[in-house]
């Protein structure tokens, strides 16, 4: 009986490193694929607000559910959807390439 609990011991024991060791992976390769960098531009448009982030001369846009930001203040957003050739209606104008994120990466 004895080697019977400690055996169930060790496969709790095990599933749990591998449970906690894939919620570090999770957090590290979204913490890769996330979308930072400082705001160079923004602008709101109904629910949303638009970010222009410049990160190593490359400028990325990121519309984000409405929030407050500056110019100049650095920002990282969860990953998010691209799309091509983008067209807001609210703002009439057509990004060429764009990421919708749920919002700033805690």
């Amino acid at each position: 009986m004895k080697m019977f609990s400690r055996l169930v011991l060790i496969i709790v024991f095990a599933a749990a490193v591998l449970v906690a060791g894939h919620g570090m992976y999770a957090a590290s390769h979204a913490a890769e694929l996330s979308l930072s960098g400082k705001v160079a531009d923004f602008m709101n448009a109904g629910d949303y607000t638009y970010v222009l982030i410049e990160k190593n001369g490359d400028q990325t846009w990121v519309a984000v559910p409405q929030m407050s930001v500056s110019k100049g203040q650095t920002v990282t957003f969860r990953p998010g959807v691209e799309m091509i050739n983008f067209h807001s209606k609210k703002l009439n104008r057509t990004f060429k390439k764009i990421f919708f994120s749920d919002g700033p990466l805690s």
